[in-house]
């Protein structure tokens, strides 16, 4: 199992002048390699793999280009490169949209990637091969072996080492409890159990201040100091969006995940959901495939389960006799003609949830059901 630890960097100012140099130095490169390519291609008819052009390199090392930088660090590149043309033809060949890899301006790559070896951490320094040692924000142990290592340079400036570690997997363990949860505008989820957690939509909270500010951007000169003042301010407000939503969706997921061993979510299409203008805005804020990437995340370590089912029909149907009732998006209550359940229609959804992450399974679950109407609203702000 894999685990990535994320520690912001403290380089000085000969450090970062030469992470700068390091990036722009992969991003001509990538240019290089795709033109290279596009050209070979459309000039000869030939199609260039990873290993044709990781032997240009070497010829172009010789010749004294590309120096200054870890081969390893370039090699990942080439290599990056590669598996954009792979995933561009997979999508050609599923008929999806293509999608051609694009060539990357000044300010469009922003990370390189040490894939072996190249660097080493020792307390609160990472050694860097070409580049130095520097100082970082260690909050926390790194288990396991580290096997890669990724720079990467945010719209702020800021520098931050991705340390991928490999460590062993945990037994997974015998499911005895299990919640289903479905997931919503109204409420962030709606549980089982007959409990819903409010999202503050912190998108929403700061949307007037983005607005003025991305206004303020707009008026401002190309090229001008103030333009990337303004630049800066927009920057900070959507780190800062991201930063606030991350922490709320970690502190969920770590509640879902510590109150049952089998977690079942809906399969949901999000990229088809976005397509309805009105409501993609707040699809994104709410971000609830990263909430099911959280979960899955916390599940494996613990050695607990996360399945994911098919959606169709659990907000209309029944969860105490089964029947069909139909709903629109206005009604919030689920009130049964048969057997005279009535519930939000939320956590009736999250009960069938339950009930088919369920299904197949031997095991008697003693996970207490909602069976009278009840909703419990929990705000973790």
């Amino acid at each position: 199992m894999k685990t990535a630890y994320k520690f912001r960097m403290y380089p000085n100012k000969q450090q970062e002048a030469s992470l700068d140099l390091t990036l722009d130095t992969c991003r001509y490169l990538y240019n290089w390699a795709l033109a290279d390519r596009k050209n070979a291609y459309e000039q000869e008819g030939i199609s260039r793999s990873y290993e044709d052009q990781a032997a240009m390199l070497v010829a172009e090392k010789k010749d004294g280009n590309f120096k200054g930088v870890f081969s390893q660090v370039l090699q990942d590149v080439l290599r990056r490169l590669d598996k954009s043309f792979k995933s561009f033809f997979r999508r050609v060949k599923n008929g999806e949209t293509p999608g051609y890899p694009r060539f990357k301006g000044k300010g469009w790559y922003k990370s390189f990637t040490y894939p072996q070896v190249g660097f080493k951490l020792d307390g609160s320094k990472l050694t860097l091969s070409k580049i130095g040692s520097i100082r970082i924000f260690k909050h926390r142990e790194v288990e396991g072996k580290i096997k890669t290592c990724t720079i990467k340079k945010d719209n702020l400036g800021h520098w931050y080492a991705i340390l991928v570690s490999e460590v062993e997997d945990v037994s997974p363990i015998e499911p005895k409890t299990a919640i289903g949860v479905d997931v919503g505008l109204k409420s962030l989820v709606a549980l089982s159990t007959g409990e819903a957690v409010a999202y503050p939509r912190y998108y929403v909270q700061a949307e007037n201040k983005l607005a003025v500010a991305q206004r303020d951007l707009s008026r401002k000169k190309s090229g001008s100091a103030n333009r990337l003042k303004a630049k800066v301010k927009v920057a900070k407000l959507h780190q800062k969006i991201q930063h606030h939503r991350d922490e709320f969706l970690h502190q969920v997921s770590r509640m879902i995940v510590d109150s049952a061993d089998l977690i079942v979510f809906e399969n949901l299409n999000i990229s088809g959901m976005l397509k309805n203008h009105n409501l993609a805005k707040h699809i994104q804020d709410h971000a609830w495939g990263k909430l099911i990437q959280f979960a899955i995340s916390k599940a494996a370590k613990a050695g607990k389960m996360v399945e994911l089912v098919d959606a169709r029909y659990t907000s209309q149907k029944c969860s105490q006799c089964g029947i069909m009732v139909p709903k629109t998006l206005a009604d919030r209550i689920h009130l049964c003609p048969n057997c005279g359940l009535e519930m939000d229609r939320d956590i009736n959804a999250s009960l069938n949830i339950r009930t088919l992450g369920l299904r197949g399974r031997a095991y008697q679950d003693p996970t207490p059901t909602l069976c009278k109407s009840s909703k419990q609203v929990r705000s973790m702000t």
